[in-house]
């Protein structure tokens, strides 16, 4: 371990960045003991793709496109 400043740092090896996929940004948490290093992700990380995926396929459309048909109670006792 090197010392900067109060902290330590630890250099990796490029092939086993590589090996476990950890590029620029990483989050690290700290569980029984243990530090863990994994790639961070976005929640929404991919999904640009999979919508134009889903448009080229046809896949896009509402699934329920057509207006509802009202039931006799909503249509005459329920207040919009």
């Amino acid at each position: 371990m090197y010392k900067i400043g109060n902290s330590k740092g630890v250099r990796i090896p490029k092939s086993l960045l590589e090996q476990v996929g950890l590029t620029n940004e990483v989050e690290m948490i700290a569980q029984s003991g243990q530090l863990i290093i994994r790639p961070s992700y976005s929640p929404r990380e991919g999904w640009e793709a999979q919508f134009i995926a889903m448009a080229q396929a046809g896949d896009d459309k509402l699934l329920d496109a057509e207006p509802l048909t009202l039931t006799e109670w909503e249509a005459n006792e329920w207040e919009w």
